[in-house]
């Protein structure tokens, strides 16, 4: 049986009670905890920053899986590792001396992830593939939560599952952007490791539930 791995995305949480969220997390079947760290010049959104993760690493003993939807991810890795950060995933659109940037990564100590938008053919990946643990495919457009998921991302994922196994079969497929309990299972069977859940599990009565769940295959 397949391993599903699940990110439950902090940018659907309570900031308000944001403790009270992670806690819950930490008694939950998730691996990780997604962070979704966005500046407002790549993406048309602002998140949180370097000391709430900071912050959040002192409640969780979970890998914090960090997302840098930002310009110029190269500034800032070390700052990101400090903070805390176990998985640092940045941009093919956002980083010009990719491979450069993913080295910087591993040589921190960090695992190396490259993000795809939607718009972005996974077959431009081929010469980076070899140096990086994760792939995460966006299925929705980045910046905000709450989007439905963009089916075309299913024939995405397959093309990427098949180049991975070509090329370094120990890549893992990370899908972030409307993941829910109606289509995780098409999701999973098209070739992801690492489902990203934000809305499917902040707004559910039963959160922990919705995690064993979305595990399940």
């Amino acid at each position: 049986m397949k391993n599903i791995e699940i990110s439950p995305s902090l940018l659907s949480a309570d900031f308000m009670n944001l403790e009270k969220d992670i806690k819950m997390l930490n008694e939950s079947s998730a691996s990780m905890l997604h962070l979704d760290i966005m500046d407002g010049v790549f993406v048309s959104n602002i998140t949180f920053g370097i000391p709430i993760i900071k912050q959040i690493r002192k409640k969780t003993d979970k890998i914090l899986d960090t997302h840098l939807m930002i310009v110029q991810p190269e500034k800032y890795i070390k700052e990101f590792k400090n903070a805390g950060a176990n998985i640092l995933t940045v941009h093919y659109e956002a980083s010009t001396h990719l491979n450069r940037t993913i080295q910087e990564i591993k040589e921190l100590g960090m695992k190396a992830g490259v993000a795809l938008n939607p718009h972005t053919n996974v077959n431009l990946l081929e010469n980076i593939l070899p140096y990086v643990d994760l792939i995460l495919i966006m299925s929705v457009n980045p910046g905000f939560g709450g989007q439905s998921f963009i089916e075309n991302s299913l024939i995405k994922i397959k093309k990427l599952k098949q180049l991975i196994d070509e090329i370094n079969p120990n890549v893992k497929i990370e899908v972030d952007g409307g993941v829910n309990l109606e289509n995780y299972t098409k999701i999973i069977n098209a070739g992801a490791d690492i489902l990203v859940a934000g809305n499917a599990v902040f707004s559910s009565k039963n959160p922990i539930e919705i995690i064993k769940s979305l595990k399940e295959i």
